[in-house]
C-alpha cells in the first residue's frame, strides 16, 4: 500500500482543533448516523441481511449501556438489490438527505467503486464494506478502510496451496464479468504465469444465471482440475452442485471469501456435495470455535435475539465490522469529527475474539485484519487448513 501519513497527520492536527458535537457532520448532541448501501433482496443478500442484523443487534447493546461518548448510534440502511445505479441512489440518501456521519459494511465491489465518488469529496469514512477487493483501499486515500484481506491474496494463496498440496494444474474461471469477477480472475492468472501452470479455460455468466451445465462441460473438455469461482452464493451451490451430478467429483473450486459462507457449505451438503470446495478469505469461520468462550457468548446472544441456533458468516462479518466502528468512536473522543475518526481508526489494535482476527491499522495500512485463512468444506463444515499472517 502507497503511504499517506502526511494526510493522517494532518487529520490528527485537524482532529485536536475540531469543533464541538453539533457542527460535526453526521452528528448531533445525543446521536451518530452511520449509513450501509445494502443487498437486502439479491444474490448476495445471505451476506448483506444477517451483517445488518448483527451490526443492528451490537449497536443496540452499546446504545443500551449509554451510546458512545454519550451518543447513541443510528444505523440507516438502504437496498440497492445488487444494482449500481441504485446503490448510488442509496448512497445520495444517505449522505445528502440523511446525513451520515460514516459508512459501514457497504455491500459489492462495483457498488462501492460507484459510490466513492459520493464520499470522496466530504471524506465520509467507509469503513469494512461488503467487499475485499483490493480498489477499496487502492489507490490509497485516508477515508477508506478494509475489513479482511483482499479477494486477490485469498483466492491466491489457496490456489499457490493447491498446486503445491494437490497438485493443480490446470486452472480454469467461471465468474462474474464485474470488477468483482476480475479481482479473481487476476489470481488465476498470476498463479498460472509465476507457477507455469497452464489456464484451460475461462467462462463468464450473468447475475440471473442459473444453468450451467454448458459452462461446466466447457470446462470439464478443457482437462481443468481446479475453478476459481466469482459467482452469487445461490450460483455458487447450483454451479458446483451440477458438476457433481455430471461427474467432475475429482474437480476442485475455489471460493474467494464472498462464497467463504455458512450457507454454502450447508447448501452443498444438502446437494450431497462434502469435499472439493476451497476458500481463501480475511477471517475464521465461526462453527469450529464454539467452545471458546466469547464466541460462545456472542452465538448466545444472537440465538436469544433472532431464535437461530448459529450466526452465518454474514452475521459474524457485521458484528466484527460493528466493534471496529464502535471501539474507533469510543477512541476519538467526544468532540467527534470525521478527521478525529479517521486517526482513532489508524490507531486500533486489538484481538478481536468473536472474529479470530488480530485488528491492527496505522497511517499507512488501513486493513483491519490481513491473515489470509485457507479453509475446506468437509461433511457440511469449513474446515480452517491453514492461516498465513
Amino acid at each position: 500500500m502507497k503511504p499517506f501519513g502526511l494526510l493522517a497527520m494532518a487529520a490528527t492536527a485537524l482532529a485536536l482543533a475540531g469543533p464541538g458535537h453539533a457542527q460535526s457532520p453526521g452528528t448531533s448532541e445525543t446521536e451518530i448516523r452511520i449509513g450501509g448501501s445494502h443487498d437486502l433482496s439479491g444474490i448476495f443478500a445471505p451476506f448483506s441481511v444477517p451483517a445488518v442484523k448483527a451490526a443492528q443487534l451490537y449497536f443496540d447493546e452499546v446504545n443500551a449501556e449509554g451510546g458512545v461518548n454519550g451518543r447513541t448510534l443510528k444505523y440507516i440502511v438502504e437496498d440497492h438489490g445488487y444494482q449500481v445505479p441504485r446503490a448510488v441512489q442509496a448512497a445520495n440518501k444517505l449522505i445528502n438527505r440523511d446525513d451520515v456521519f460514516a459508512m459501514l459494511l457497504n455491500l459489492g465491489t462495483p457498488h462501492n467503486l460507484a459510490m466513492f465518488r459520493l464520499m470522496e469529496p466530504q471524506g465520509i469514512p467507509n469503513v469494512s464494506p461488503l467487499t475485499a477487493a483490493r480498489q477499496m483501499i487502492d489507490p490509497p486515500a485516508p477515508w477508506k478502510f478494509a475489513g479482511t484481506a483482499s479477494y486477490y491474496a485469498g483466492v491466491k494463496a489457496t490456489l499457490e496451496h493447491l498446486a503445491d498440496e494437490e497438485g493443480a494444474e490446470n486452472l480454469c474461471t467461471m465468474i462474474l464479468p464485474t470488477d468483482f469477477g476480475t479481482e479473481i480472475e487476476a489470481a488465476v492468472q498470476d498463479v498460472v504465469e509465476e507457477r507455469g501452470l497452464t489456464l484451460a479455460a475461462q467462462t463468464t455468466h450473468k447475475p440471473d444465471e442459473t444453468d450451467f451445465t454448458g459452462a461446466l462441460s466447457k470446462l470439464r473438455d478443457s482437462g481443468c482440475d481446479t475453478v476459481g469461482v466469482a459467482l452469487g452464493i445461490s450460483q455458487v451451490i447450483n454451479a458446483i452442485a451440477t458438476a457433481h451430478k455430471l461427474g467432475m467429483e475429482d474437480m476442485r473450486f475455489v471460493l474467494s471469501s464472498a462464497g467463504f459462507h455458512t450457507v454454502v457449505a450447508k447448501g452443498l451438503a444438502q446437494q450431497g456435495v462434502m469435499t472439493g470446495v476451497w476458500a481463501g478469505s480475511g477471517w475464521q469461520d465461526l462453527e469450529a470455535r464454539l467452545d471458546q468462550p466469547a464466541v460462545a457468548d456472542w452465538v448466545a446472544k444472537w440465538k436469544a435475539a433472532t431464535g437461530e441456533d448459529l450466526p452465518g458468516t454474514g452475521a459474524l462479518l457485521g458484528r466484527m465490522a460493528a466493534e471496529i466502528m464502535v471501539r474507533a468512536l469510543q477512541a476519538a473522543g467526544p468532540d467527534l469529527t470525521r478527521e478525529g475518526f479517521i486517526a482513532a481508526m489508524e490507531s486500533l489494535d486489538f484481538e478481536d475474539e468473536v472474529g479470530g482476527s488480530s485488528v491492527h491499522m496505522s497511517a499507512d495500512d488501513h486493513v483491519a485484519a490481513s491473515e489470509v485463512v485457507i479453509s475446506k468444506i468437509e461433511d457440511g463444515s469449513w474446515k480452517t487448513v491453514r492461516i498465513i499472517e
